[in-house]
């Protein structure tokens, strides 16, 4: 039985991998930061019998070196996808410091834990579109990195880490390039969700208008659930590599608003205000990620549309809220 260790295993991704891999036969393990609160309802779906979880949680961070060795080493895991990041890019401006020790730092920490732990684990990268910031579109694995935001540059290096413990040490470590990835599980402060929990709220009686910033921002969305097969697919490749999953279309923010409000009959226009503190200081308008890469060397494509996405997002809050 193969052995996974999962950085990030709580969030979006990390429940959606963690689904994954079990349902293929892994034993898996996720590292979870210690809080006075648990957060970890993205999770519940993997509750069995009488309520077990059927992965083992360890608690860690990022920030700990030293654990991430010791913890390397007592669950000697055969792969280990590192998705654990302060990942919001507009936070990244408020909290530019902490962003690059967790999102940069951490990976190479996580990198340097296991190759001083002598484990010989394949390593996954989660890396992401934001690198390449203002690059003209479409985007790919040649594709020149310009970041835009403090997460965007504290991915690029964490890129480059990979790359080069893979050329320094001989690890397989690779990176996956992750275009815009969404579900219902995908945190309430993220532009999609935000929107397609305003339409329930707004059903609900509970909300009045949704605040966004620039519309016309375009993005390369895709579904989580066929994303974590990607990641999967990286580490099973023959060898260590670098791949960009995306969709390869683009929509708009203005596009997103009208399908999600569209589905229960209403019109965006009529609810949807402007407000200029949703701005970042500099903006990235447009993200179209070219996936032939991954379609070719890994036979992974996308099966989730667009529209089905959003009206799946909507649905879900709409059921959530009761609305």
């Amino acid at each position: 039985m193969p052995i996974a260790l999962i950085t990030g295993v709580s969030g979006q991704d990390g429940s959606y991998l963690a689904q994954l891999l079990l349902a293929k036969g892994y034993e898996v393990h996720g590292i979870v930061r210690r809080s006075s609160v648990l957060n970890r309802s993205r999770l519940e779906q993997l509750h069995g019998a009488n309520g077990a979880v059927s992965l083992a949680l360890h608690y860690g961070d990022l920030d700990d070196p030293l654990g991430l060795l010791r913890l390397i080493e007592a669950v000697g895991p055969d792969e280990i996808y590192h998705l654990a990041a302060q990942s919001h890019v507009g936070v990244s401006f408020e909290i530019p410091d902490y962003t690059s020790s967790v999102t940069g730092l951490g990976t190479l920490r996580v990198l340097e834990a296991l190759r001083l732990s002598g484990c010989q684990a394949r390593f996954y990268q989660a890396s992401s579109s934001e690198m390449f910031g203002s690059a003209p579109p479409p985007q790919n694995e040649q594709t020149p990195f310009h970041p835009r935001s403090p997460y965007g540059v504290a991915k690029v290096f964490a890129y480059w880490a990979t790359v080069n413990y893979r050329e320094s040490y001989g690890m397989f470590a690779s990176n996956g390039i992750l275009f815009n990835h969404e579900s219902p599980r995908r945190g309430e402060n993220f532009v999609t969700r935000k929107v397609t929990r305003a339409v329930a709220s707004i059903l609900a009686g509970t909300q009045r208008e949704l605040h966004l910033g620039n519309l016309d921002a375009m993005r390369d969305w895709g579904f989580a659930g066929d994303y974590v097969e990607g990641m999967w697919r990286i580490l099973q490749h023959d060898q260590p590599d670098d791949f960009v999953l995306a969709t390869g279309e683009a929509h708009s923010v203005r596009e997103l608003c009208e399908v999600a409000f569209s589905h229960v009959g209403l019109d965006h226009e009529k609810y949807v205000a402007i407000d200029p503190r949703y701005f970042r200081p500099a903006e990235v308008d447009f993200l179209l990620g070219d996936p032939a890469k991954a379609n070719r060397l890994l036979g992974w494509t996308p099966s989730t549309t667009f529209r089905q996405l959003v009206t799946t997002m909507v649905d879900a809050d709409r059921a959530e809220l009761g609305a």
